[in-house]
């Protein structure tokens, strides 16, 4: 009984932080229900509800479009990440040469310069290379050293002896790596795909920065271009954020379990 009511106080804590976290998805799904709303509403009056900002979104302002290049965008940044990610961490971490140890950790040290530091150079290559304005220039960038260094530290709890005996064998590398190495490393290729997945579904500055074709614009430049210069329809721009929020929200759903378990792997021996 006592250890029950020593809990109580962290018990409330957490509930509370829970409600705090929950608080702005309540006043972005009241607002969005609302008609003609001027302000954030918390709890919706039910005489007042009205769906009108969802239909306006896909047949007044394009949302659909910019839905359907986010998702594009996102699929092939996931694709090329993991594609790139994993097989540059399987090199890295089970076919080392002469000098990959050094050409890792200064790949990795990419990590600590800022984005907005090779904003400049990165809009001038993909300029020079005739790229923007396209889905190539949106998620190329979205492959990273992230991937590697999160791949590689889950690898290296993959014993070797595994693939020393698929290698007597007669198996290559390639068979190696799709066959026996890829199912063993499921959960750490599911966070990448997540991660990837939300970073670029919410990246804002790139596509505005590389895209001056309002055909081109992603769903949160599309979000962003829903609040008005000098009235604001917080009706509409809460349901463009609903919108933009459901997709990676039930992503994420489907693959906790396998998310939290590449989490929990990837730093373990």
């Amino acid at each position: 009984m006592l250890r029950r009511l020593a809990r109580i106080p962290g018990n409330l804590f957490v509930l509370v932080m829970v409600l705090l976290a929950v608080l702005p998805f309540l006043y972005m799904v009241s607002t969005s229900v609302q008609s003609g709303a001027t302000r954030l509403v918390l709890w919706p009056d039910w005489s007042a509800f009205d769906l009108s900002a969802y239909t306006r979104l896909f047949t007044t302002y394009g949302f659909g479009r910019a839905l359907g290049i986010s998702v594009v965008v996102v699929t092939l940044a996931c694709a090329a990440n993991l594609v790139v990610c994993s097989l540059a961490a399987y090199a890295f971490a089970k076919r080392p040469f002469r000098g990959s140890e050094v050409l890792y950790w200064v790949y990795v040290a990419t990590m600590m310069v800022p984005t907005q530091v090779t904003l400049i150079p990165l809009y001038r290559l993909m300029r020079d290379l005739g790229l923007l304005n396209t889905t190539v220039a949106l998620f190329l960038p979205a492959v990273n050293a992230f991937g590697v260094f999160l791949i590689r530290q889950f690898l290296d709890a993959v014993p070797d002896d595994i693939i020393e005996a698929a290698r007597i064998d007669g198996a290559g590398d390639l068979r190696i790596f799709w066959q026996i190495v890829l199912p063993l490393i499921r959960p750490v290729v599911v966070t990448l795909t997540v991660f990837t997945f939300i970073s670029t579904w919410n990246d804002f500055l790139w596509p505005l920065v590389v895209t001056s074709d309002s055909a081109m614009n992603t769903v949160t430049l599309a979000a962003a271009q829903l609040q008005g210069r000098f009235t604001t329809d917080y009706g509409l721009v809460m349901a463009g954020a609903t919108v933009a929020f459901l997709i990676p929200f039930l992503m994420y759903v489907l693959l906790q379990r396998h998310f939290v378990q590449g989490i929990a792997s990837s730093g373990l021996k």
